[in-house]
């Protein structure tokens, strides 16, 4: 089993930033593919950005690219997104998930086995 806790989520303005992190309990973190997924009241849950199990590729959503940063730390056990020039639309739950599979190609949230319980982004205007 695989733990997942989210945290940094917050109230900014419009233009703010908030760095959001997850911590993974498992010993074997370091080999999963890790991706944030997001989603807004009436909407469905959306991807936003994965990193492969050493950072060396990564794939971010048309609507999040150059605003938002995605990595990780394996010593640490804990992946971040990094949330810059933040827009009201960007206000949703940020879930973190793990895909234990090698291949880290998918965006689809069912592809991801292990979740974390989401952590609230409210950005104001």
């Amino acid at each position: 089993q695989v733990q997942l806790v989210e945290s940094g989520g917050g109230l900014v303005q419009a233009g703010g930033s908030l760095r959001l992190s997850c911590a993974a309990s498992s010993r074997t973190f370091s080999s999963y593919c890790m991706g944030w997924f997001r989603q807004a009241p009436g909407k469905e849950r959306e991807f936003v950005a994965r990193v492969t199990w050493n950072g060396g590729v990564i794939l971010s959503a048309d609507s999040v690219k150059g605003r938002f940063t995605i990595s990780r730390d394996n010593a640490k056990n804990t992946v971040y997104l990094q949330m810059n020039s933040l827009k009201p639309e960007d206000t949703a739950v940020y879930y973190c998930a793990a895909d234990v599979s090698a291949s880290c190609r998918s965006t689809l949230s069912y592809d991801y086995e292990y979740w974390g319980q989401g952590t609230q982004v409210t950005v104001s205007s």
